[in-house]
């Protein structure tokens, strides 16, 4: 686990990282420990355009889900400022130039996967695939792209890929309460 000195003020803590990081699941347990709100963004998208994430990308486009993504981003660390919450990012909102402007300065973590941890947990890792084509060459190529803007945007970064999610809340509540002032 690597973390700079000390984190902004805002939101307790923005979860990032790829498809099967385990943002969705860590979450709910890190605002438990933090007895503050959980906030997904995807979940929010698919309320919003009232149909599954999947079907907006088939249905509207790539585009069109990133500006719902987008809006939902910025109303969630709107409603958040100054308060305890969490708030799980979908894998590529980071690659949205406004939504990087946001979280810049905010207390990121970024639940570092590796490839083979994200396919296991994406169930890419089977003989047969569930997708047709070359979903691990895909799943590769956006880790590759993504990986970057995550580490840039991270003030904690926490592997993840033998760790278990209740661990994993446990090691970023400490870091964040480390960060408290009068922490030693």
């Amino acid at each position: 686990m690597t973390s700079p000195p000390q984190a902004p003020a805002g939101p307790a803590a923005i979860l990032v990282g790829p498809p099967g990081s385990g943002k969705s699941t860590v979450g709910p347990l890190l605002a438990r420990l933090l007895d503050a709100g959980f906030t997904d963004t995807d979940t929010l998208v698919e309320e919003q355009a009232g149909k599954p994430v999947s079907d907006i990308f088939i249905e509207d486009g790539e585009p069109a889900f990133r500006a719902i993504e987008r809006s939902v981003v910025q109303a969630a660390l709107r409603e958040l400022a100054g308060t305890p919450g969490v708030v799980a990012l979908g894998s590529g909102a980071v690659e949205d130039p406004a939504t990087a402007a946001l979280l810049a300065g905010q207390p990121v973590v970024y639940l570092e996967t590796g490839f083979a941890a994200v396919a296991r947990r994406s169930g890419l890792d089977g003989p047969h695939p569930p997708l047709p084509g070359n979903p691990r060459g895909k799943l590769r190529q956006l880790l590759e792209q993504r990986r970057p803007q995550y580490a840039k945007l991270a003030w904690l970064t926490v592997p993840t890929d033998a760790a278990e999610p209740a661990d994993i809340a446990a090691q970023i509540a400490a870091a964040l309460a480390a960060r408290q002032p009068g922490a030693s």
